[in-house]
């Protein structure tokens, strides 16, 4: 079944990789694990054999009917639709009473930020997860502070639970092969929001803001946020920041030291309702 380039199809083939992946995702007996998109199902054969059940997430309906030919229905059931569609809460109390889902994903790129939020977003019935993605956007989401590859997405992800870059396969390992080299990571989800004492809605929209424009300091970017130049000098003051600190430069604990003072402060943007941001 030949690949489908309008869904960013790019199959794995490489058997080492493969093992590397599941066996990154640790102790699988017992647990219920999401493959997003398995393709071919080259990933799902070693998820299969280690885990209690496969929940397989695939767009392509082809592909589903092949899935569901290829493997015992007691061991794997397909769901053909979009992973931004799927409900993980009714998963999980489906498919993992009184616990959580494990999951595995070889993400589409052109949709890699957009799922990302969906996972973070389902994180309360999420464990850990092994993905893998462009190599940037692995590079992106596992930065430290400091480095050229820290900004908005790497604060976004790690929010929800730590991010560890695993391994980079080059093009030859996938068919067709794309033009990027691919990287693997593993997130853990566990939320940080009420351990730095921030609101979820609002921190987020923060360092939205933090980050408008690499840049410009961090000064720069919350005045043109609205906020006013004495009120932000205070606040980093407070938070003990050096006044012409860029972001990139801010650990997560630094920015929620920040966010805190200015919410306490009054400070109007942080007070506004908004949702979530819509991509990363």
């Amino acid at each position: 079944m030949p690949p489908k380039p309008k869904l960013g199809q790019n199959f794995l083939n490489d058997p080492e990789a493969i093992e590397r992946i599941a066996n990154a995702l640790g102790d699988l007996s017992g647990r219920t694990v999401v493959e997003v998109g398995p393709g071919r199902g080259a990933i799902t054969h070693a998820l299969a054999a280690r885990a209690a059940h496969v929940l397989a997430i695939e767009l392509d309906a082809d592909l589903a009917v092949r899935l569901r030919a290829d493997f015992d229905p007691a061991r794997l059931t397909v769901v053909c639709r979009d992973v931004l569609t799927f409900d993980f809460a009714q998963a999980a109390a489906q498919y993992a009473p009184g616990g959580k889902l494990v999951l595995a994903g070889n993400l589409p790129y052109f949709i890699t930020s957009p799922i990302l939020l969906k996972l973070a977003a389902s994180g309360a019935w999420l464990d850990r997860a092994v993905l893998m993605v462009q190599r940037e956007v692995a590079e992106r989401v596992t930065a430290q502070p400091g480095s050229r590859d820290y900004g908005l997405l790497s604060v976004t992800v790690q929010m929800y639970g730590p991010a560890q870059m695993l391994f980079v396969l080059p093009p030859s390992a996938f068919t067709p092969p794309p033009e990027v080299h691919s990287a693997v990571f593993r997130w853990r989800f566990a939320p940080r929001f009420a351990e730095l004492g921030v609101e979820e809605v609002s921190f987020l929209r923060f360092v939205r803001q933090c980050f408008a424009q690499k840049r410009k300091t961090l000064g720069n970017n919350l005045r043109a946020a609205g906020l006013q130049p004495a009120q932000i000098a205070a606040a980093m003051e407070r938070a003990e920041l050096p006044a012409q600190a860029r972001a990139e430069a801010l650990s997560i604990e630094d920015l929620a030291r920040l966010a805190r003072i200015l919410q306490m402060e009054g400070a109007a943007s942080l007070n506004e309702a908004a949702p979530v941001p819509a991509s990363i």
